[in-house]
């Protein structure tokens, strides 16, 4: 009788101790939710990709700074507080939902952001890079320290052929690198792995390009993405028709791109040309 009291509680003990295991599996796959304070910096700051394990590609990003992690500033994407609008020079408290997801993406990060409202928004009247210099010349380009400096070469020379239908190809035929179906100019980095500025940062790293056309006077800035630029924004829309429609065969147009980090200062200067087909 004794043997099977004693088994009947350890079975009884087996089983509370499976359902515990059980309710905290169950917690364990549920999202955590919260509403926090957060706080959001006047200065933008500089992240990389998930998967840019060499830092080459900076992305300018909000630094901000929850309640429960004091002191501790985290970089942001622009969009990842949803329904919230981050604009460069202001100071923001906010209140948020913020989720940590027990099952998040493998490629993303198992936090996400809500708007709740905004608690405050002062603007920072002496933030270094909130007014961006009025470029109207080559002569206005501002370079970052230590520049020009010989980092990148436009993949195959720098020359590409143009149809009649705006079909863009390398002078020897072979197609241009495309991202949704747009062509690039895809820049090959030089720089000896020897050089100090080899792995200095965002500073050194092209993120935008001024556009020095043959076809105006007007400067336009372009955003890059992973060491490339879309053709259909080194040439506006004017200009590609110029070249399909207007350019005779065998004729050639030479274009400059002034490359810029995430703080829009030069890097150096680089060079193409369009042969029309």
């Amino acid at each position: 009788m004794k043997t099977t009291k004693i088994w009947r509680l350890a079975f009884a003990m087996l089983v509370a101790f499976s359902l515990a295991s059980c309710s905290s599996d169950d917690d364990n796959d549920k999202d955590i939710v919260n509403e926090i304070n957060m706080s959001v910096s006047a200065v933008p700051g500089v992240m990389y990709d998930l998967f840019d394990s060499m830092g080459e590609h900076p992305i300018e990003c909000m630094r901000v700074m929850t309640e429960d992690e004091p002191g501790q500033w985290q970089d942001l994407h622009f969009s990842d507080i949803k329904g919230f609008t981050y604009e460069r020079g202001h100071e923001y408290e906010l209140r948020v939902k913020r989720t940590i997801l027990a099952n998040p993406p493998q490629d993303a990060s198992n936090r996400t952001y809500e708007l709740v409202r905004i608690l405050a928004d002062k603007k920072v009247e002496d933030v270094a890079e909130t007014v961006e210099k009025v470029v109207k010349s080559e002569a206005d380009i501002e370079y970052e320290q230590q520049c020009p400096i010989e980092k990148y070469a436009i993949a195959k020379g720098g020359e590409y052929i143009v149809n009649a239908d705006g079909k863009v190809t390398y002078a020897d035929g072979t197609p241009t690198p495309e991202f949704d179906k747009h062509a690039q100019i895809y820049l090959e980095n030089i720089l000896d792995k020897n050089h100090p500025l080899w792995q200095a940062g965002a500073r050194y790293q092209a993120t935008y390009a001024y556009v020095l056309s043959p076809l105006t006077d007007e400067i336009r800035l372009v955003p890059g993405k992973h060491a490339c630029f879309l053709f259909k924004n080194i040439l506006t829309e004017s200009e590609m028709a110029h070249v399909q429609q207007s350019m005779k065969q065998g004729e050639t147009l030479h274009y400059a791109l002034i490359l810029a980090n995430v703080y829009k200062r030069g890097i150096q200067k680089v060079e193409f040309t369009i042969k029309k087909k």
